[in-house]
């Protein structure tokens, strides 16, 4: 609550104390300011501790991978690697490194900066949630595991720039996942000045310490109001770089950044208000991008503990929620019903496997869990992080399953960090959950539920699950892993791990001065290219 005061007084502020000529975004205009609305407030910098999608965006500023993706066709292009090889049978890369890129510090970038960084990603203490993403580098599970030296595991620097990475089995979506935060290097003598190499939250990622690799840098970071980040004079593109500033504003109230951008005090929103929908529509004057996403909104089941750990009731919950109903009367918003866990994505991809909607079903399957009519059944709680969306799908759920089902449910508001530390924990009965596909492809959503996925947070293990996702790394031929990738979906709807809800159609409000901005399924952006008129 006394963030949310806090906020509310700063943009009141901003809304009263502005005149005409003193517009943020006009001021931005003129001096190439970016200011946009970032969701929550970010919980760390650090590329290999974090997972949400309001830390991407600004690591996207401040960070640069090997790759980088083109935003308007989501390709491969180059970014510290000024190109690559790839061996005929696809498990060898070899990265040339350009000569000009260096750090923010003006350290020369090397490869083995790379071979570092992807050590520390590995290290168990530091408890990386991405790190089971790069087990398709051979031998990286085995590190990780504690079983072998980081010597054997098969990324190497052969010289100074030329950076070697051996693959357990082709891979056709490495080197997008390269462009992916988990992949970035990090500059490992400033982490260690303020901590051990696997330490998370340490201070090595305050703007006064913060040494990254990207076309920005951090200069200011105020904790519930914005944080700054500046020009990277370093970086290896920086004469191509437009905005000399950008303003990350962390806002959850979707009417509070609406208010901003209609007031001139924002370049760009998270989202939007559903009721100011057909307002922007109506008013046609380009500012409304509307796009889908290759994203799944859903709910976690902590299956650890009771009664969540019987699947009669988890199955009972999932199947007396009509989402259809949910996006038609509650979100509002494009969205479409989610009867498995991955998204339709780009290249045809459609899970087979449905759960169903069937209340009385629903009904018969508590009782046999030993809760006729409600009867008896504990009060769970769904925990959510700060978001009007997201407590008006959990009271329409709260709603479904009080008719259907009798039972009672709370509702639990949870500040993003906290909400965070909780998930990692095993600390909730049912959260809020959604996954923004990371790159192109159904690993992305399935690896996830994996035993020991640092995303899993639900406690669900399945034996044939984990040898269904391994397989699918493994396998060249593209049918095949299709085929791995329909008998996994069905599992996590068989098994009921999760609940999902529905598929992301996202709405937000970008300034008609902003130039060079493209939305995109897997919401990335190349903020170098950005500029503002």
């Amino acid at each position: 609550m006394i963030r949310w005061i806090t906020y509310c007084i700063i943009v009141a502020g901003l809304l009263s104390g502005c005149g005409k000529s003193q517009k943020l975004v006009d001021i931005g205009n003129e001096k190439q300011i970016l200011h946009m609305a970032n969701g929550d407030e970010i919980s760390d910098l650090d590329p290999q501790a974090t997972t949400g999608m309001p830390e991407w965006r600004v690591q996207l500023a401040v960070f640069e991978g090997l790759v980088a993706r083109d935003p308007q066709t989501l390709k491969i292009v180059p970014a510290v690697a000024e190109r690559w090889d790839v061996s005929e049978d696809g498990t060898k890369y070899r990265f040339y490194i350009r000569e000009s890129a260096k750090w923010s510090n003006g350290d020369e970038i090397t490869a083995n900066d790379f071979v570092q960084s992807w050590r520390r990603s590995f290290l168990p203490a530091l408890g990386n949630q991405y790190a089971t993403s790069l087990y398709v580098v051979k031998n990286a599970q085995a590190f990780h595991e504690g079983k072998i030296d980081f010597t054997e595991v098969g990324v190497k620097a052969v010289e100074k720039r030329i950076l070697d990475v051996e693959l357990i089995a082709p891979t056709p979506y490495f080197l997008q996942l390269l462009a992916h935060h988990s992949a970035f290097a990090v500059h490992i003598p400033t982490i260690e000045r303020f901590g051990a190499i696997d330490e998370r939250g340490t201070k090595w990622t305050r703007p006064e310490n913060f040494v990254g690799n990207g076309p920005f840098v951090p200069y200011e970071w105020i904790p519930t109001k914005y944080i700054a980040v500046k020009r990277n004079p370093y970086y290896w593109d920086a004469a191509n770089t437009k905005l000399n500033e950008i303003k990350f504003y962390p806002i959850p109230k979707y009417t509070v950044e609406e208010r901003m951008f209609r007031a001139g005090q924002l370049h760009i929103t998270y989202y939007l208000p559903r009721d100011k929908l057909e307002y922007y529509k109506a008013k046609n004057d380009g500012v409304l991008r509307s796009f889908q996403n290759f994203a799944t909104y859903f709910y976690r089941f902590n299956t650890t503990i009771k009664p969540l750990d019987d699947l009669r009731v988890r199955k009972a919950l999932a199947y007396s929620v009509n989402r259809q109903q949910i996006v038609e009367y509650v979100t509002k918003f494009g969205q479409k019903p989610a009867y498995a866990l991955t998204a339709p994505d780009p290249n045809s991809y459609v899970p087979e496997a449905k759960m169903p909607y069937d209340p009385d079903l629903a009904r018969k399957l508590l009782a046999e869990a030993g809760f006729p009519d409600g009867k008896g059944f504990p009060k769970l709680t769904i925990a959510f992080n700060t978001n009007d969306e997201h407590r008006n799908v959990g009271m329409a759920i709260q709603q479904m399953w009080k008719k259907e089902l009798g039972i009672e449910v709370g509702l639990e508001n949870v500040e993003w960090k906290v909400f965070l530390d909780r998930e990692r924990q095993l600390d909730y009965e049912i959260d809020r959950a959604s996954w923004v596909g990371d790159y192109l492809d159904p690993f992305t959503f399935l690896e996830m539920f994996t035993t020991g996925n640092g995303n899993n947070k639900t406690g669900f293990t399945n034996a044939k699950y984990d040898q269904l996702i391994r397989a699918s790394s493994l396998e060249a031929d593209q049918v095949k892993r299709m085929g791995y990738f329909q008998e996994a979906d069905k599992i996590l709807v068989d098994e009921v791990p999760i609940l999902p809800l529905y598929t992301y159609h996202w709405n937000r409000l970008v300034s008609n001065s902003v130039k060079n901005w493209y939305d995109n399924a897997v919401d990335y952006y190349s903020f170098k290219q950005i500029y503002l008129e």
